[in-house]
């Protein structure tokens, strides 16, 4: 029987780094869409990250698929992994903070679970996933308040974007299990962003029209910064997290991100989180302790261990009648 991949000190520190480049990547965010639209932060986003990891596809000489189905699939998972979600998120950006954005992202793993429970037959819908992505509802729920159900707010809107985003995550984990399991994990990764960069391109143009060279220093050091250390570092040290330590812990990214994000914004933005989006993300914490599972099962044996060691049970065992 193998055994499963553990979490070494060295895994831990790639996790919390690669927890610290995607939540700067809200904080890169909250600085370029000062200056440039949001379908235009997404194609600088994937754009500049493509010749990255082409670098490194050379280096490690790995072959680029010649199928037009593979790059059908890669365009696909590109829509669904990057180019949707990317969007929504940096629309939702222009109305709501990047720590509460990041906070709203957290429910990506419960929704990933539901979703390859109802497509994939290797990954059956069980009810500790159906609880874990309803404490993740409830966790939203908290955050946007009783005022989303009665009346308009371009805030709430933009965090349904942000939700929107969280379930175009779910549908491309599917997607890529389904359609791209027998490709290298990094050619994934560049055919996917390939992928987004040809969507963008003519949809940025159209909508925001021809991007503009005349930035900001700050606002290019943005744009840079999310591509290459949020997008292209972070799907390399995404593989190696999961070659090292697997998908179980990786998946503890999650709720490591939000922490990052917020921090970035109060330091360097002077943004305030208000107590129900503190509240929410404990929900949200919660939640995915359901579906993970193991926090679950770990109380489980302690109570069992605490049973099996009670210390009154034993003295009465042990007691013997005098003569």
């Amino acid at each position: 029987m193998t055994r499963s991949p553990v979490m070494d000190l060295t895994s831990a520190i790639m996790l919390l780094f690669l927890a610290a480049v995607w939540g700067g990547s809200f904080f890169f965010a909250e600085i370029a869409l000062l200056e440039v639209p949001p379908l235009t932060v997404t194609l600088h986003r994937v754009f500049w990250a493509v010749p990255v990891l082409a670098v490194i596809l050379r280096r490690k000489a790995i072959v680029l698929p010649r199928s037009v189905r593979v790059w059908g699939a890669y365009l696909v998972m590109g829509a669904l992994n990057n180019a949707i979600p990317f969007s929504l998120i940096f629309w939702g950006q222009t109305r709501i903070d990047g720590g509460l954005a990041s906070i709203l992202n957290g429910t990506t793993a419960m929704f990933g679970a539901v979703v390859a429970g109802l497509l994939l037959r290797d990954e059956p819908l069980t009810a500790r996933k159906i609880v874990g992505a309803g404490l993740g509802l409830f966790g939203v729920a908290f955050i946007m308040g009783p005022g989303a159900l009665t009346a308009f707010n371009p805030a709430n809107l933009a965090q349904l974007a942000i939700l929107g985003a969280t379930l175009s995550y779910a549908f491309a984990g599917a997607w890529g299990r389904a359609a791209l399991s027998g490709q290298p994990p990094l050619m994934n990764a560049f055919g996917m962003l390939v992928g987004s960069s040809l969507l963008m391109i003519p949809i940025a143009l159209i909508l925001d029209g021809p991007p503009s060279l005349r930035l900001s220093v700050d606002v290019w050091a943005a744009l840079l910064a999310m591509s290459v250390l949020s997008t292209a570092l972070a799907y390399l040290l995404y593989f190696a997290i999961l070659a090292r330590a697997g998908a179980a812990n990786l998946l503890l990214v999650t709720l490591l991100i939000p922490p990052f994000a917020i921090g970035l914004g109060v330091v360097f933005l002077g943004e305030r989180m208000p107590p129900e989006a503190w509240t929410g993300f404990a929900i949200l914490a919660a939640g995915f302790a359901v579906t993970d599972g193991r926090l679950v099962a770990w109380c489980r044996r302690r109570l069992r261990a605490v049973g099996a060691e009670d210390p009154v049970r034993k003295e009465s065992e042990n007691w013997t009648q005098p003569d």
